[in-house]
């Protein structure tokens, strides 16, 4: 049986996350233990709030280092929500501007629409090849709620790595990334722990990997 530690920092979902990752069969634990995140087979980052209080309870607990340690031996991370918005380089809400984890470069800002936040279910662009969302087709919908997204993929030169895989979603005047699959690192916009079905046959597609 795979072990999922999720990450409690203080922002985030974490009974739905632990039920929708226990029904796959994985054995999961709540936890801020900077080794037994580490040590887990899986290592889930949720999310809710803003970004800069996000970073701050996430470094309070030194959940940044652990995800940069698990990534640097190839240990499988899901971040979901804000846990996917501070894996980037960077946020901006209200003017303020928060450094993020840094694993991917790129800004997460305020989406640009008629209506914000964007509320409800919603489809998304799935990239060729994709072991996140095998067995899903493009009409699967997905549960959203959020103001704020990463609106351009700035990683393109990965040299000898695979291109990261990502997935977009319209809303507003421009798509926003909604999905990124990069190696052991993937992350959701979106909240595969509300998202029936279609959600977890995406989060049984991680615990294959773990």
């Amino acid at each position: 049986m795979s072990t999922v530690a999720i990450l409690d920092y203080g922002f985030g979902n974490v009974r739905s996350a632990e039920r929708a990752v226990a029904r796959q069969g994985a054995e999961v634990s709540i936890t801020a233990d900077f080794e037994a995140c580490l040590e887990a087979d899986g290592l889930l980052v949720p999310g809710v709030g803003a970004y800069a209080a996000c970073m701050s309870g996430l470094r309070h607990v030194l959940g940044h280092r652990v995800i940069g340690r698990r990534l640097a031996g190839g240990r499988p991370v899901l971040g979901i929500c804000v846990g996917m918005q501070v894996l980037f380089e960077q946020g901006i809400e209200h003017g303020l501007r928060t450094e993020g984890c840094g694993e991917w470069p790129g800004t997460v800002e305020q989406l640009e629409a008629p209506v914000v936040p964007h509320m409800g279910w919603n489809t998304v662009s799935i990239p060729a090849g994709s072991e996140m969302f095998a067995g899903l087709e493009p009409d699967d919908r997905f549960y959203f709620v959020h103001s704020y997204a990463a609106r351009d993929w700035a990683l393109t030169d990965t040299g000898p790595l695979p291109t990261p895989k990502v997935a977009w979603c319209d809303y507003g005047s421009k798509p926003f990334v909604a999905a990124v699959e990069n190696g052991a690192l993937w992350a959701t916009q979106f909240h595969p722990e509300k998202s029936g079905d279609a959600g977890a046959q995406l989060i049984a597609n991680w615990i294959k990997t773990l």
